[in-house]
């Protein structure tokens, strides 16, 4: 019995035999001992194997940790205040967020919502890529071949990529809105289809949008082609105020400069007035009256309650000074040409020949198309 054994442990054909071409060491080890091919075999897999796919997925584990908090270490260096020692410096993503966006302290939540994303994102990938090389490690172990499964993974990608690649464009360009910062949590965005409102959340997949109404709006990044955002940097207040015909436009100005510089004299207002009220003139003429257009450059989402104040303010103030707004039905229309009265219709050929130009009509009501005077062609 002694003799079957030592042969057996010294016979290269019979160890091939019970664990294969690539005998473990722990397979090689029971047959020494035992001479068995049973036993061999099913140490291998029940003791050897498993023991190796535990340490592969416990080395994992902690790779994939120390890389997530690397990452994470890493994202909130970029975003941070940098030390005296790197010239006072802010991070790199950190100085692509405008100034005025970021709060008086290190941070801000619209920052923080931004380096959350982004560090979730990269957290992602790095864990995916550690878990990817973990289970070729696996398959190597149960002696899977990996030629045929690469193959089959291959034709099953095409086929989950056409189902999926709405998904994955939602993704590619939630990263993009994120990393490039064309808005963030707090901005007022209007995304068209009526989806309009304050930004409450950002994911990779979706953007969450709350309206003035209180209705949530949830966004696929993937259908947004293209976003106005009213609070980037700075915003701009413009109001119109539509005058009569008759209205001294000099006068009325000074009065409307006047309101807008108490209003930015106001504790309560000069915070969120960045520059002083601008008088542009001359917006539009039409049926409703002169439209004369002031502009007030505000912080970031602040040109709503600035355009409220300064509505109210100017109404009181009008009434106080005996100043009368434009109202519907008031007689707007002006007429400044002469037209001589209509003559008996001549002959065919005649007619074309004294056919009077229409360059001499000036400033008219409604049916006037004379662009010099109409919004649409106002650059503005």
């Amino acid at each position: 019995m002694i003799d079957s054994l030592v042969l057996a442990a010294t016979d290269p054909a019979a160890l091939q035999d019970a664990c294969g071409d690539n005998a473990g060491w722990f397979c090689e080890r029971v047959f020494e001992w035992t001479g068995s091919k049973t036993w061999a075999r099913a140490s291998e897999w029940f003791i050897a194997k498993p023991l190796s796919i535990l340490l592969v997925v416990v080395v994992a584990g902690v790779v994939a940790i120390i890389v997530r908090r690397m990452i994470s270490r890493s994202m909130n260096q970029m975003f941070s205040v940098g030390s005296e020692k790197k010239h006072n410096r802010k991070g790199k993503l950190r100085r692509r967020t405008p100034e005025v966006l970021l709060a008086s302290g290190d941070t801000s939540v619209r920052t923080e919502a931004r380096l959350e994303t982004l560090t979730a994102v990269f957290r992602s990938i790095g864990t995916a890529f550690v878990w990817f090389l973990a289970l070729f490690f696996i398959l190597e172990v149960l002696g899977i071949s990996l030629g045929p499964l690469l193959a089959t993974a291959g034709i099953a990608g095409v086929a989950l990529g056409f189902g999926t690649q709405t998904m994955v464009r939602d993704f590619i360009s939630g990263f993009f809105i994120v990393a490039e910062d064309q808005f963030g949590v707090g901005d007022t965005i209007d995304v068209g289809g009526g989806a309009k409102g304050v930004v409450e959340r950002i994911t990779l997949r979706a953007t969450h949008i709350r309206d003035p109404e209180g209705t949530m709006w949830h966004v696929a990044n993937g259908q947004i082609v293209k976003v106005a955002n009213k609070s980037q940097e700075w915003a701009r207040a413009v109001i119109d105020v539509v005058l009569r015909y008759d209205a001294d436009i000099s006068a009325v100005s000074d009065v409307m400069q006047e309101v807008a510089d108490t209003v930015q004299a106001d504790p309560e207002w000069s915070a969120k007035i960045m520059e002083r009220a601008e008088i542009w003139g001359i917006q539009e003429f039409d049926a409703d009256g002169v439209h004369v257009r002031m502009v007030i450059k505000t912080e970031p989402a602040a040109q709503f309650g600035v355009l409220r104040e300064l509505r109210a303010r100017m109404k009181e103030t009008f009434d106080e000074r005996g100043i009368s707004f434009a109202y519907a039905g008031s007689p707007t229309q002006v007429v400044l040409t002469e037209t001589p009265p209509p003559k008996a219709p001549p002959s065919t050929a005649a007619a074309k020949a004294n056919m009077p130009s229409s360059a001499g009509v000036g400033i008219v009501g409604e049916g006037d198309s004379d662009a010099a005077f109409s919004a649409d062609g106002d650059a503005d």
